[in-house]
């Protein structure tokens, strides 16, 4: 598959998937043995990432992902994304706020026969933990 149909493939799960909950695409997208390298999420197959899909969902229904860079090389693609939502639902063990979060991200995945085959994650974890009231906000020094 060419940078262009991996990049058009992760587009997807962030519209298809994340945005309108469209769990059915994830079986079109992903590879059978998908493993996802978050340290949040570790799985190992499609079952353990469409129930962390749905969570995801759950907590953020009206999520966004802006995607602000997107580079692709071989068979890997990086995003530089946005994710903005309204915490309806549990997440990270936290109950639901009501709160409008907003955090930046950092998604790699690897991609084999137009599928999603590997991912790794980093986001602002702690921006994020002090939007849900979980962390107090930093104060300037």
């Amino acid at each position: 598959m060419s940078t262009e149909q991996n990049k058009a493939t992760l587009r997807r799960h962030y519209n298809e998937v994340m945005e309108q909950g469209k769990l059915e695409v994830v079986d079109q997208i992903f590879a059978p043995n998908f493993v996802d390298h978050d340290e949040d999420n570790p799985t190992h197959d499609l079952a353990g990432a469409k129930q962390f899909f749905v969570m995801a969902r759950s907590a953020l229904p009206d999520n966004t992902t802006r995607v602000e860079d997107m580079v692709a090389e071989g068979d890997r693609v990086v995003a530089r994304i946005t994710v903005s939502g309204t915490h309806r639902g549990e997440f990270m063990g936290t109950p639901p706020t009501g709160r409008h979060i907003t955090f930046p991200g950092i998604d790699i995945v690897r991609c084999a026969e137009g599928k999603i085959v590997e991912h790794w994650s980093l986001y602002d974890k702690m921006g994020l933990l002090q939007q849900l009231g979980v962390l107090p906000a930093q104060t300037p020094g």
